[in-house]
């Protein structure tokens, strides 16, 4: 079997509407895995009402541990320690976990074997269903670290739901902003689905976002969502879009009734006519240009 398509949401700022968009499409695709990889603030799931949800603790770094009765108080792993992690509480020697790296260098150092590296339990990871296919997602202990990875371990999942089920499409929520959970989220996908909106910060974002996408040669479309809330930035982003060749797929207006149905955790798209169009037009686009790959 081919390799699942995937289609990847995300924005250059949180709060522009992502997660909605996902989910509409979500409600009107055929034959798809669903996976919400913003695994800091995973909330897919408030629209999706996942039914048989399975969980997987997920190990990330390992943090040093310094056994006090093997302890001689040499000194050695704190003369060393890069990141200041250990400290001298009560005459004891012990590590800060917030600032411990795992790196590993006390363990060497140690001349008595009195450092461990145990790892740690950084967030959790789901399976579940809903009636819209196979969905999932993650959440993120929060302040843990290795996010990427975590994004890293849904995404396969999701193949492998896929493989396994023949399903020819991987639909991914993804994280906002142009960092590590978001460079994982849109490895190996074939099409990126750009939200914004106009305000200064959105424009910005969406600039950086784009250049994301153009540095791993992904295909790209941007929805302008509250389109109609500044006309002017709106006319700037398909400035910018012609200017970089990227198509406008949609432009959703601001909306009491999308803003009515996710206060009730509904799917808009089912109710509002306004964001119902766009949707499918943003799909159609999708399956052209997936088909033509």
């Amino acid at each position: 079997m081919k390799k699942a398509k995937e289609i990847v949401v995300i924005s250059g700022k949180g709060g522009t509407g992502k997660t909605t968009i996902t989910a509409s499409l979500a409600g009107i695709m055929t034959d798809k895995v669903i996976v919400d990889a913003d695994v800091d603030a995973a909330n897919l799931y408030i629209l999706l009402r996942p039914q048989n949800i399975r969980g997987t603790d997920f190990t990330g770094k390992g943090l040093a541990e310094i056994d006090r009765d093997l302890c001689v108080h040499c000194g050695l792993c704190k003369e060393l320690c890069r990141f200041f992690a250990i400290e001298i509480v009560d005459g004891d020697y012990r590590v800060d976990p917030f600032s411990c790296d795992g790196c590993g260098l006390c363990k060497i150092v140690c001349p008595v074997q009195a450092v461990t590296i145990e790892e740690q339990v950084v967030g959790k990871w789901f399976s579940a269903d809903t009636e819209f296919g196979a969905f999932v997602y993650a959440r993120l202990i929060p302040g843990a670290e290795n996010s990427g990875n975590l994004v890293t371990m849904v995404k396969e999942q999701a193949k492998q739901k896929a493989a396994a089920g023949n399903i020819p499409t991987i639909l991914i929520d993804g994280p906002p902003g142009i960092g590590c959970p978001v460079i994982s989220a849109v490895s190996g996908a074939d099409f990126a689905l750009i939200v914004t909106e106009p305000t200064y910060s959105g424009i910005s974002d969406l600039r950086r976002v784009f250049d994301l996408t153009a540095h791993f040669g992904i295909k790209s479309g941007i929805v302008i969502n509250r389109c109609d809330i500044n006309p002017g930035n709106t006319t700037a982003i398909e400035t910018f879009a012609r200017e970089k060749g990227i198509p406008v797929l949609a432009g959703i207006p601001h909306s009491r009734c999308i803003m009515d149905e996710i206060s009730e955790s509904r799917l808009p798209a089912r109710k509002c006519k306004e964001l119902s169009r766009q949707i499918e037009n943003i799909y159609e686009h999708i399956k052209t240009e997936l088909l033509n790959e």
